[in-house]
């Protein structure tokens, strides 16, 4: 073995397959056990929740990475067996990453009497958005993230910001039914064309991926607009001058020019989640005629506390942008947070 092998050796992450193994990996006295989950398949997102584990552990805390393809997140037998499994090539994303361990248990040892009689329920929240899409997908999600929590026994489990709905879920699960541990999102991490990476984007052609790009497109259009009539909004705060501006222009007779002025004095902070949501939709229904089309599965602006759509009159707060669309036969989702009531 040369100088280069023994050194990728060294930094090669401890390899787990059982509980007990699990159990026995030392962790370091006063550090910190940070975990990032991922179902295999690892890219370049998953390297950057595992480069910020990293950053968050310190030098002389512990990262661990599971692996583990979690059957119960799955409706049908045909999607589970299509799901790649590339454990060798994890193993080198993890190492290259930063991590010290990689838990890969197989199905026997996670659900080691077949599949639970008792799982978490998801509650409402997990039948909108994706629930609705995939029935029973986060009883099955938070069922394993509460397994691989209680097997881990981190101090910190980060998440990406990308699959919004499941960060939220497993918070609320933490909060909920106490678990002592800290959940953190970390940013969507998209390719230089806009995609948000995903382990189902290798399965686009270059066609169906030329039509998916109307996603993050479809985002940042809403994005633009929102930045676009939230500066309009500051121009008229520095207008408000103006209540003396509105009576002199109207007592030289300008009455239009006080009119307009008084208009943008009065415009709403936002105007209004509808446009967000037009200008993204305007974008998909363009897709809609591409060829390979996009077929979009929903398009909603919602409240990130429990993913129920934002009215039409709220102009302020926090809201995620989420949409999902097929091209072919690849199914993808994507979402954008948005700030309603402050300049983004």
């Amino acid at each position: 073995m040369n100088s280069q092998d023994s050194r990728a050796a060294a930094l090669a992450p401890t390899l787990l397959h059982t509980a007990a193994e699990l159990n026995a990996l030392r962790r370091p006295a006063g550090a910190r056990r940070v975990v990032v989950m991922t179902m295999g398949a690892l890219h370049e997102g998953h390297a950057t929740l595992i480069r910020t584990a990293r950053s968050t552990a310190g030098p002389a805390g512990q990262v661990v990475v599971t692996v583990f393809v979690n059957p119960l997140q799955f409706g049908e037998a045909a999607d589970l067996d299509r799901y790649p499994r590339t454990l060798d090539a994890d193993l080198a994303v993890a190492a290259a990453a930063g991590a010290d361990a990689v838990f890969a248990p197989s199905v026997d040892e996670v659900y080691p009497g077949g599949e639970p009689q008792v799982r978490i329920t998801a509650g409402p929240m997990g039948e909108r958005l994706e629930g609705a899409a995939r029935p029973g997908h986060f009883d099955g999600m938070l069922t394993v993230v509460a397994k691989l929590l209680h097997l881990t026994r981190p101090d910190e489990a980060l998440y990406g910001q990308k699959d919004a709905q499941q960060l939220a879920l497993i918070r609320r699960m933490v909060r909920d039914l106490d678990f002592g541990v800290e959940i953190a999102g970390v940013p969507t991490v998209r390719d230089p064309d806009g995609l948000a990476l995903s382990s189902r984007n290798r399965f686009l052609s270059t066609e169906e991926r030329r039509t998916a790009l109307a996603l993050p497109r479809a985002l940042f259009a809403a994005r633009d607009r929102l930045a676009a009539q939230q500066a309009l909004h500051e121009r008229a705060t520095a207008t408000t001058a103006s209540v003396s501006r509105v009576a002199g222009l109207a007592a030289l007779g300008e009455s239009r020019a006080a009119a307009d002025t008084q208009a943008v004095a009065l415009a709403r902070p936002s105007g209004g989640p509808a446009a967000v949501r037009a200008a993204a939709r305007l974008v998909l229904d363009d897709a809609s005629r591409e060829q390979p089309p996009l077929a979009v599965d929903y398009l909603a602006l919602v409240d990130p506390a429990d993913f129920t759509e934002i009215p039409d009159d709220r102009d302020h707060g926090e809201a995620i942008l989420a949409v999902a669309a097929r091209v072919g036969a690849t199914r993808l989702i994507d979402n954008i947070p948005l700030t309603f009531g402050a300049l983004t």
